[in-house]
């Protein structure tokens, strides 16, 4: 398989490597505190390749806060304070075992600048307003971590599934969505840039859990009464491509924003 070092997306730093290169990058201390480190890429998630090669214990050697799924696309997966736990399409969350695997994740070794206190944000554009005006000017990345009483807040799972795989933008078609009413809990996540389509989710992808991990998932919409606000930003980004996946990072050479912006829920021009 072919490694790229330095893939140059704008600004952002995208270093391709395999499983071994990954393994000898970790053990040799390469990433850097604050570096993301990806499994797999979206466009291989839209293209229902539902099955990683790499295992959560891995995934948690790379970093201790993140997004994701877990195998045969079963929930919405939360890396927080180096644990991982997952949102499945019933509502019910659960921790997640080490050796489970995962075909798509992105996390970090969360080190951010000092906390802001956050008022009110009525909706998800006022909670991103909030972030950007936190964060260093010029940031390419930014991985977020907020903290509070959210007084409403829509999710999202979706339910596992078996092969033969359906794109992924069939299976959320079918995903089940609901509403979480004052609840104490924490939003994660991370902010690429546009350009990053077929790589990663540009714009913001953030999930919920709740601070007793009984609740949470893929965030629609939220509005908080107040929380504490920790935000990192980074230009490199370490993404380990399985062998199948390969292909799949150039070959379509198709526009695959509305695709993401379905799978994510957004309106797309």
């Amino acid at each position: 398989m072919e490694i790229v070092d330095h893939r140059l997306v704008g600004a952002l730093h995208v270093g391709l490597v395999d499983r071994a290169h990954a393994a000898a990058e970790l053990a040799a201390g390469e990433e850097r505190v604050g570096d993301a480190f990806q499994t797999s890429t979206i466009e291989a998630l839209l293209d229902g390749a539902y099955e990683g090669d790499l295992t959560v214990g891995e995934l948690l050697a790379h970093g201790d806060l993140g997004i994701g799924t877990v195998d045969h696309l079963d929930g919405e997966l939360v890396v927080l304070d180096g644990e991982a736990w997952v949102v499945a399409a019933s509502g019910a969350v659960r921790a997640v075992a080490p050796d489970e695997g995962t075909p798509f994740a992105v996390v970090c070794r969360f080190s951010p600048g000092p906390a802001v206190a956050l008022g009110p944000c009525a909706d998800l554009d006022a909670v991103g307003a909030a972030i950007e005006a936190a964060s260093p000017p010029g940031a390419t990345v930014l991985a977020v971590r907020i903290d509070g009483a959210v007084a409403r807040a829509r999710v999202r799972s979706v339910a596992r599934q078996e092969p033969p795989y359906p794109p992924l933008t069939e299976v959320v078609s079918h995903q089940r969505e609901w509403e979480l009413v004052d609840v104490v809990g924490t939003v994660v996540g991370f902010r690429f840039p546009d350009g990053t389509d077929g790589l990663e989710v540009p714009g913001w992808h953030l999930h919920l859990l709740t601070e007793d991990r009984t609740a949470g998932g893929h965030l629609m919409a939220l509005a908080l009464s107040e929380g504490t606000l920790q935000v990192e930003a980074t230009d490199a980004l370490h993404v380990e491509v399985p062998d199948h996946v390969d292909a799949a990072l150039h070959a379509h050479g198709r526009d695959r924003a509305a695709e993401i912006a379905a799978v994510e829920g957004r309106p797309h021009p």
